[in-house]
Formats: structure tokens, sequence, C-alpha cells
């Protein structure tokens, strides 16, 4: 509840998800020079990479953030948990967590951290693949790494459990 009416004090609707209408889900690709930010649409079927901030200080980034939650209705936050290959949550995860936490604090909308391993690398194949250099100058490893994330998370989010399909069959 003091959650929400922080949420509402600084501006952020919560009501698009209590309303019954379908809200947003922002993926963060965190890091200390810039955050890549990808965006699902209103139904959670596509991931679409938004764009990168240039961190500039923490008051600057969270109200950056705030704009964007309020502009595109975003009800839920994901933020990348790099975790080394073996699992083990090193310094970059530890400060991926404290930042998901203040996201949760400052704007009052649902963080979760969630298993990056692999996301910039799946970037950096993707972008060496595309042909259009035109495109390529305007899409970021970190964007497109926070849309692999989001669409790792949707795909995971609407397919069963193999529990699930044991218990139908």
């Amino acid at each position: 509840m003091a959650a929400t009416s922080r949420a509402n004090a600084r501006g952020i609707s919560t009501a698009t998800a209590s309303a019954g209408k379908a809200a947003r889900i922002l993926a963060i690709d965190y890091g200390r020079k810039r955050i890549g930010l990808a965006l699902s649409d209103e139904l959670g079927i596509t991931a679409q990479p938004l764009l990168t901030l240039s961190r500039v200080n923490r008051r600057q980034d969270l109200r950056r953030l705030r704009e964007i939650c309020r502009q595109y209705g975003v009800a839920h936050i994901l933020v990348g948990h790099p975790l080394h290959i073996t699992g083990e949550a090193g310094e970059m995860a530890q400060e991926a967590g404290r930042f998901a936490a203040r996201l949760k604090t400052e704007l009052g909308i649902e963080t979760e951290l969630l298993d990056e391993r692999l996301t910039t690398w799946e970037a950096e194949q993707t972008l060496a693949e595309m042909k259009s250099s035109s495109r390529r100058k305007r899409i970021s490893v970190d964007d497109i790494a926070a849309a692999i994330l989001l669409r790792e998370y949707l795909d995971r989010r609407r397919t069963p459990s193999s529990r699930s399909k044991a218990e139908t069959e």
C-alpha cells in the first residue's frame, strides 16, 4: 500500500494493471556507464529495444526512468542480474540488486532481478548479423541485451511448466 501511495505521489499510475488493462514490462540491462532499456507491448507478447540511457547520477537516472515508466504505463520492471557463468554473484550482481531495490522503493513498481547470463554475448551476435549499418547505428548492445532478457522472461511466462504438461497428458 505504501509503495502504491509513493508511486501515486510521484505521478506514476498504478491503475493500469488494476483496471484490467494490460500493462507493459520494462527490462533493464544495468551498467555503470549505460542502462539499456526494452519494453513489452501491452499484452506481454513482444519485446522491443527502447533506448540506452547514458548514466548521469543516481537522481537523474531515477528521474528519467520514472518518466519512461509514466509515459509507457510500466507495471513491472525486470533488472538483469549479471551472475558469473558459475552462477555466483559478483560485485556487479550486488550493484544491480541494490539498483533494483532502489527502483522498487523510489518508483513503487514491482521489480524483479533476472539472471542475464549470456544476454550481452547474444546481443553482440545479433548486432554482428545486422546488415544495415544505418539501423545498427541506432541500436546499442545494451538495449538489445535488455530486449533479449525481456523476451526470455515473456517466453517463460507463456510456456507452461513441464509439470503442467505432464498433468494434462
